[in-house]
């Protein structure tokens, strides 16, 4: 079987052919390797290319120093990852076949070899063990190209196995079956059982590390009833959400953002099955997401609550953004989040068009009125912002100023003279 698509030809870089004839003048050989290869049959243009070859680590270093050709990140170098970069225009990663000798979890002690088949038979999954020659042969040992006819995800020989030399493998499996699968609640029975049985192996893993491949699944038009089959199988504590998520609000907001064709942030999906602030910060520390997706989530399981008001239906979600200590354009942000979290597209779409008033008091004005410093001072502007919010910001500038002495009375604050 050949691939002749204008995809396929359209990754031929004249850096990418520099490439190819290095190794063909070396004598040995190189090939696409998985993902690349899996995008191709799906015809699909891969936007990252791996390559495996025969040649070891030592003898692509020879090769390359030969060819004058620059290497950068040696990191890779003991698992067999070679880094280049040509024409100073493009980066290639290559590695040599090998198979795992001693397995950790995450990272083997390998062992190189010269045989396809053994490397490909050490892969997680059918659809990502295919290579590709140069010239659009495709080089499958594992049925790959017949499950993806079939659009059929299936891990190389014993799923057990599989999972257990890198549990990550199990979030990668519904990764892969969000990309792939036309039925997300179609898995073989076998396999489901053998995802059940590893899921504390996730525990082993880096929270950073599941979170990126959560992402990618929450991000996908099956996100829904693929994460409900994780949690079913037992995921949610060894990923940070405690004994019992509330499914049943994820459900709700699921559908309604389907239904709606509505797209929410994968941190705003996962926030609908958490009850508490508690369980939020939980979340957290175990999946270490970036502030910004912290923030959300906090912000999410706080508010969600929120009603809009009859006649002005944006101002409970204006308040919080007046009220802020973070940037405007975040609070802004958050708001229309939260508002699609609620099923309110139009009015998300009309608050992020919203431009925050400027409390129109300062210091200055403070001080020529005789208002003294530190706590006084700030319980007079608490007291002024207040009076401008509820007159939904209209009130003038002079108005509020005129207003200082009234309130301080009020607060029984006495006019500092100068």
């Amino acid at each position: 079987m050949k691939v002749e698509s204008e995809d396929f030809k359209s990754i031929f870089t004249d850096e990418l052919v520099q490439l190819q004839k290095i190794f063909e003048k070396h004598n040995y050989e190189i090939r696409f390797a998985g993902g690349p290869v899996r995008d191709l049959l799906m015809n699909i243009k891969p936007h990252d290319l791996d390559f495996a070859t025969t040649a070891t680590p030592q003898q692509m270093k020879d090769m390359f120093n030969s060819e004058n050709i620059r290497m950068i990140n040696l990191t890779g170098e003991k698992h067999g990852t070679i880094t280049v970069r040509i024409n100073e225009q493009e980066n290639f990663e290559i590695t040599t076949l090998r198979i795992d000798v001693v397995n950790h979890g995450r990272h083997a002690e390998v062992e190189f070899t010269q045989d396809w088949e053994l490397d490909a038979n050490r892969r997680d999954l059918t659809v990502n063990s295919m290579f590709l020659g140069f010239d659009g042969t495709v080089y499958d040992y594992c049925g790959g190209w017949e499950d993806l006819q079939k659009r059929r995800v299936a891990f190389v020989g014993d799923a057990r196995t599989r999972m257990q030399e890198d549990y990550l493998r199990i979030l990668r499996y519904f990764r892969f079956c969000a990309r792939i699968s036309p039925d997300p609640n179609l898995h073989e029975p076998d396999t489901e059982a053998a995802l059940r049985e590893n899921m504390e192996g996730l525990s082993r893993i880096s929270g950073e590390r599941i979170w990126l491949e959560l992402k990618q699944i929450l991000s996908n038009r099956h996100a829904g009833p693929l994460l409900e089959t994780m949690l079913r199988l037992g995921i949610a504590p060894y990923i940070g959400l405690g004994e019992d998520p509330n499914v049943k609000e994820f459900k709700v907001i699921w559908e309604r953002a389907k239904n709606n064709n509505v797209e929410l942030l994968p941190i705003t999906l996962l926030s609908a099955l958490l009850d508490s602030e508690g369980a939020a910060a939980s979340l957290h520390a175990r999946l270490k997401y970036p502030n910004f997706d912290k923030d959300l989530s906090f912000f999410i399981v706080e508010h969600r609550n929120l009603l809009p008001e009859p006649f002005k239906p944006l101002r409970p979600y204006q308040m919080i953004v007046i009220d802020t200590k973070q940037k405007m354009k975040d609070a802004i942000f958050r708001g229309a989040e939260l508002l699609r979290y609620q099923g309110k597209q139009e009015l998300a779409n009309e608050f992020e068009k919203w431009v925050p008033p400027r409390f129109p008091v300062g210091g200055a004005d403070l001080k020529d009125k005789g208002v003294p410093g530190g706590k006084p001072m700030s319980m007079v502007i608490q007291k002024l912002r207040s009076k401008w919010k509820d007159n939904d910001f209209q009130i003038s500038h002079e108005d509020l100023v005129r207003s200082i002495p009234e309130v301080m009375e009020d607060l029984g604050i006495k006019v500092q003279k100068s």
